[in-house]
């Protein structure tokens, strides 16, 4: 089948809402874009600095690109036109290729017309379509078109068509100035070489432009899959008033949300619960399991969310003091209606149980979930290895189910970190320590990093006694946030190892010492 390519030019400039008969651009990173019409007939070309536009056009109105906001523009163009065809598949936003149905609209040209109509329909007036043996050929066809209008490459005919373009169409600006430098000025030039001459000096990159410059596009058109509508709700009608009956109204609704997840192949790892209440306020909260939610793990995780909308302030049925008399899972706001949106799935066969089954994982989730059913979400903690110098520092804890994305790596460069294995205790609060030299003076650490002493007695208490120092290492000097005065501090850590044989991690904080963590 042919391949039919949309070309709608200054998408940029499009999807930001800009007129095309007001001198307008788009910029990214100081740079021109996309411009209008009318910006070009001033003189402002794309990749022009801001102030040479600027001096081009002085009443050039200009906006800084939004990338989101052209994608999701332009998907309603794609929807548009998977409503009269399917296999559409978007290259980037403004453009896209699709199969040319040979004769459901009566030909090629009446096909480019028919999709160019309904693309008008929603306000792009500039659409191009371009039609050939390959999307290659069939987007460059399309740059050739007149506003919607459609540039018909005969069959057969992409390889002399894409020969007289030159050289600069090459996406790859690095390999488009070596080919210019080595007096290669057009595809048709670069055609003619030998194939395994180009493989060997230019590589895949340039085997590949090889073949579409000889009119073969390997490239396949891979429609697109729109993403099937995953939410599942209900809504109530008078709104209920506690949330045990809403939980039990809404067992269905999680059974078949899991189930149309299933349908597809998926399972959901996160899943936003939203709560219409009585007076059309919205309580949203997204919920994240560490394997996947089942329809009992969705009850669960709204229950948790309904009792805490249930202790809110406001005045329940037949009340106005604020206070209510009702049961204590009565939800004083009203329960209109329950959502539960999947934000994160995966692949079912991701989590599929081993041939043993989950064993003591399943039965750790479930103790786990029933831990937080009974005592709430955020009393029950994981905990996860991240990044820092200090002991407490890598820790970081967050409710059990939740996977929350670690703030600090531990696989960055952390200077100043002590080195393995770690302590196995780290006390909440660091204890007041001493360390003396062999004639008891104080030993402290120089600006330098340098020791002042050789330690050799320490206590790691206020109340503790003194010992003498059978080992140490260190010290590993940190100066943290040295740029700001207000929370800037000095620390250096030391391991030091008593004649009982126990070992301890002691920081000097200025002036000060402190035992950190103990190594069991």
């Amino acid at each position: 089948m042919r391949t039919l390519v949309v070309w709608c030019p200054d998408w940029p400039v499009v999807a930001a809402g800009l007129p095309a008969t007001v001198p307008a651009a788009v910029l990214a990173n100081g740079e021109v874009l996309a411009c209008s019409p009318a910006a070009r007939v001033e003189g402002v070309r794309r990749g022009m600095r801001r102030r040479d536009a600027q001096a081009r056009c002085p009443e050039l109105r200009l906006v800084e690109r939004a990338p989101q906001v052209e994608a999701q523009r332009f998907d309603e163009v794609l929807e548009a036109l998977e409503q009269l065809t399917p296999g559409v598949a978007p290259i980037r936003p403004g453009l896209c290729a699709l199969r040319v149905p040979p004769r459901y609209y009566g030909g090629e040209r009446e096909t480019a017309a028919v999709l160019a109509e309904r693309i008008v329909e929603l306000g792009v007036w500039d659409v191009r379509c371009g039609v050939a043996d390959g999307a290659f050929a069939a987007e460059h066809a399309a740059r050739r078109a007149l506003t919607q209008d459609v540039w018909i490459v005969p069959p057969g005919g992409s390889a002399d068509f894409v020969g007289e373009l030159g050289i600069d169409v090459v996406e790859d600006a690095a390999l488009a100035d070596l080919l210019r430098r080595l007096g290669v000025r057009t595809l048709g030039a670069f055609a003619r070489l030998s194939r395994a001459d180009v493989r060997t000096r230019f590589g895949d990159t340039g085997a590949l432009l090889h073949r579409l410059a000889q009119g073969e596009d390997p490239r396949p058109v891979a429609r697109r899959q729109a993403p099937p509508e995953l939410v599942a709700g209900s809504a109530f009608e008078p709104p209920l008033e506690t949330s045990e009956a809403a939980v039990f109204s809404l067992r269905t609704t999680a059974e078949q949300c899991v189930a149309q997840l299933a349908h597809h192949g998926l399972v959901a790892t996160a899943v936003r619960i939203e709560v219409d209440s009585g007076d059309t306020t919205v309580q949203a909260r997204t919920w994240r399991h560490p394997a996947w939610f089942d329809a009992a793990a969705l009850l669960d995780r709204l229950r948790w969310q309904l009792a805490a909308g249930a202790s809110a302030g406001v005045p329940g049925p037949g009340r106005r003091d604020g206070h209510s008399p009702g049961r204590r899972d009565e939800y004083r706001q009203g329960i209109g209606a329950v959502r539960f949106v999947p934000e994160e799935t995966s692949a079912v066969a991701e989590h599929a149980d081993t041939l043993f089954g989950s064993g003591p994982d399943a039965q750790v989730e479930r103790g786990a979930a029933r831990v937080q059913a009974l005592i709430g979400p955020e009393a029950v903690q994981a905990l996860r290895t991240q990044g820092g110098r200090a002991p407490a520092d890598q820790v970081h804890a967050a409710p059990w189910g939740e996977r929350v994305a670690v703030a600090r790596p531990a696989e960055r460069p952390w200077p100043g970190q002590i080195p393995a294995p770690a302590p196995a205790t780290v006390f909440a609060s660091p204890r007041p320590a001493s360390v003396a030299g062999a004639e008891g003076q104080r030993v402290i650490v120089t600006t330098r990093g340098a020791v002042s002493a050789v330690p050799a007695h320490f206590r790691v208490g206020a109340a503790e006694p003194w010992q003498q120092v059978a080992a140490w290492a260190g010290p590993w000097p940190v100066d943290e946030r040295w740029w700001d005065e207000a929370s800037a501090r000095r620390v250096a850590r030391f391991q030091v190892v008593g004649v009982d044989g126990q070992a301890w991690l002691l920081v000097l904080d200025g002036d000060t010492w402190f035992t950190e963590a103990r190594y069991d």
